[in-house]
């Protein structure tokens, strides 16, 4: 392939990443529909940037996380309630409860361990070097699970359009 193909004029990358965060909405609404129980085994593991418009987190947690940070919706959570284009949902942090509001658009990766599914969803140009964060701090057993990657073969999804400079 050459760099002489043409720069598209429909926004594809822009189109599939809102269709896959679309995904993390209707399962976060269908766990939200039946009262906020997980089935089975599942449980989620959201990485969101903290400082993305609309993200409405504790000031604690923003200034311990500045760009990125991992929850875990497992067995302590609350409140779930899921909207048109954002979620919010209680989580204990060092025991202290805490209700966040997140954006779809801010969520960087969404991955279901209990059977190897995950989404990751492509970075702005200006994140485009990932950056080390700290795992999940939210209080939950199970935390300390591991996250689902390409390379053993699981279900994550990665979409990453080549952007042209």
């Amino acid at each position: 392939m050459t760099d002489d193909t043409p720069d598209s004029l429909i926004p594809y990358d822009e189109i599939v990443q809102e269709a896959l965060r679309a995904v993390v909405g209707r399962v976060l609404g269908q766990v939200a529909s039946t009262g906020g129980s997980l089935p089975g085994n599942h449980h989620f593991y959201i990485t969101f940037k903290t400082q993305a418009p609309g993200v409405d987190i504790p000031a604690h947690l923003k200034t311990r996380f500045p760009d990125e940070m991992t929850i875990v919706l497992q067995n302590k959570f609350w409140d779930l309630n899921v909207g048109e284009d954002h979620f919010s949902v209680g989580l204990t942090f060092n025991q202290v409860p805490a209700i966040l509001v997140i954006p779809f658009g801010a969520i960087t990766a969404f991955v279901d361990p209990a059977v190897d599914f995950g989404l990751q969803f492509q970075a702005t140009v200006e994140d485009l070097e990932p950056e080390t964060h700290d795992q999940a701090e939210n209080d939950s057993p199970g935390a300390d699970a591991p996250i689902a990657t390409s390379e053993d073969g699981s279900n994550v999804v990665t979409v990453d359009f080549g952007r042209k400079k």
